[in-house]
């Protein structure tokens, strides 16, 4: 767990140099998902960085639907070896592959679906677990929603659809911080209690605390060893919006702006330098 947590700091670090770097970029979210990120990657999933296979056969597969937290994304991407931790200084700037948004057009190892537009990604995931089965595959299928995410109408129709299809080699995750670039969800559209909607579709739910690496652990292994049983599972994870940063967590106006100078330097005294800076 100490090198978790480790490498979970540094990927922080990434996040908020990243942002600043181009002054553009999505730091909340990202900051309150480095945990899960750094759980996913570096101890959870069976994956092969390189070479990479876009059709990952015999892996498991991870899908970020809400691609605006692309910063802790890539970090985690680079930092686990499917490209040169160096390539993160490139973050959002002309010709990159690290765009905004994640692209497959830009044919940057690890994204295998564009997520520029919010609520597709559990379509696609569905899709891709629903074609492992018919492949006789093993592997089991990931996904991160925000929770403004649920907001967007085909969330809901992918979330029939699952349990209705037995797709049991699915594994998503809902990232409820509270928080959308308009304010709190609570504020702009309430979601409820998303855990029994999910759980009335048919879904096996579990609940994390994803700012606990312990716990994230442990529920992410909990999750792949429930797969198989003819439902589909949802994990329900609490974060804090710029986790790790203490002017920014719990804010949602750090939904979609970049640190000053002055601001990065603070939020860097309380992220030490753990991997090496890129």
């Amino acid at each position: 767990m100490p090198q978790l947590q480790d490498i979970a700091t540094q990927v922080r670090r990434d996040i908020v140099r990243m942002v600043h770097g181009v002054q553009s970029g999505h730091p909340g979210g990202s900051l309150g998902c480095a945990d899960f990120f750094t759980a996913l990657y570096f101890k959870v999933m069976k994956h092969t960085p390189q070479p990479f296979d876009m059709d990952g056969r015999d892996q498991d597969l991870f899908f970020l639907s809400n691609g605006h937290i692309s910063p802790v994304f890539y970090s985690a991407l680079a930092r686990s070896g499917y490209f040169p931790v160096t390539e993160l200084a490139t973050f959002r700037k002309l010709n990159t592959r690290l765009q905004g948004h994640p692209t497959t057009h830009e044919h940057l190892p690890g994204v295998r679906m564009a997520s520029g537009s919010l609520g597709q990604g559990m379509s696609v995931a569905i899709g891709a677990a629903l074609s492992k089965k018919l492949n006789n595959d093993k592997g089991i299928v990931f996904c991160l929603h925000g929770d403004g995410e649920l907001e967007e109408g085909q969330i809901w129709e992918s979330a029939m659809f699952a349990p209705h299809h037995k797709v049991d080699n699915l594994i998503i995750t809902i990232d409820l911080n509270g928080q959308q670039i308009d304010g709190t969800t609570d504020a702009v559209a309430g979601l409820g209690d998303v855990a029994a909607k999910f759980e009335t579709f048919g879904w096996t739910i579990l609940h994390m605390d994803g700012n606990d690496m312990n716990d994230t652990v442990a529920t992410l292994e909990k999750a792949k060893s429930l797969t198989g049983q003819g439902k589909p599972i949802a994990i329900i994870m609490k974060t804090v919006m710029g986790k790790g940063v203490d002017f920014m967590e719990g804010h949602h106006e750090w939904h979609g702006i970049a640190p000053s100078d002055e601001q990065l330097a603070k939020a860097l005294a309380q992220l030490p330098e753990t991997l090496g800076d890129y």
